[in-house]
């Protein structure tokens, strides 16, 4: 089923956080390749949190539709990130991208199954 993906994930190795928040920058001022690199990124954290939650039979059913939706909300979740995220004393607290995008991916596939 992932085949497809297969080369993406070997292509585009996990990302230091430095980069990742580079990419964000620019793909908040409009780089659609920076925007396209970050979720290319991040498809094998998408591929796990789906295996995470959802039964084998379902992944068989649904995993493809569930992927290109995942993709989907990490594109508008870029767009939301704050990179000027501050902790309760004020001190800057770099956030990785997957810690923010990871409750709303796992809700999005909790919910899709809820059928």
């Amino acid at each position: 089923m992932w085949e497809s993906y297969s080369h993406v994930i070997r292509h585009y190795p996990k990302i230091t956080l430095s980069e990742e928040r580079r990419l964000i920058l620019e793909a908040q001022k409009g780089s659609k390749k920076s925007k396209d690199e970050l979720v290319l990124r991040h498809v094998s954290f998408l591929i796990f949190r789906i295996y995470k939650i959802a039964f084998p039979d379902l992944i068989r059913r649904f995993g493809e539709d569930l992927l290109g939706e995942a993709i989907l909300i990490t594109c508008k979740k870029i767009e939301s990130y704050n990179l000027d995220y501050r902790d309760t004393q004020g001190k800057p607290n770099p956030v990785k991208f997957v810690s923010y995008i990871w409750k709303r991916i796992d809700g999005f596939i909790i919910d899709y199954l809820r059928i």
